[in-house]
């Protein structure tokens, strides 16, 4: 089903993007091609056909992408990245546990600097 999809968004997906190449920003698209009058589809019809056309694939594409984040479920299972002594800190500690305390630091000693000449 996944495979499915994929394949028929990347379909949509051309189509789409040859449909929006064809038009014409100007509203001349495929029009400013046929410049007789005893054309089967008329001007008005061809930029209504190309708009009409980039709805419907639009509208697919949207349509698809949500089944495709429906029919996949939740991915696969998380990868642990984790170290194995973190993770037991991790454990020990969710448990109540305390982890191993470190010793404080001893203070360093600084002599004393003598007063005078």
């Amino acid at each position: 089903m996944y495979l499915v999809l994929v394949i028929l968004i990347v379909v949509v997906c051309v189509l789409l993007g040859g449909i929006v190449l064809i038009q014409n920003p100007k509203g001349g698209g495929l029009t400013s091609n046929f410049s007789s009058q005893s054309q089967l589809m008329g001007v008005q019809k061809t930029g209504d056909f190309l708009e009409k056309g980039t709805w419907v694939l639009a509208i697919s594409l949207m349509v698809l992408s949500l089944a495709l984040n429906v029919s996949v479920k939740g991915g696969g299972p998380a990868k642990n990245t984790i170290d194995p002594a973190t993770q037991k800190a991790i454990e020990r500690t969710s448990k109540g546990a305390t982890a191993p305390a470190t010793p404080a630091p001893t203070p360093i000693q600084i002599p004393a600097q003598k007063k005078g000449k």
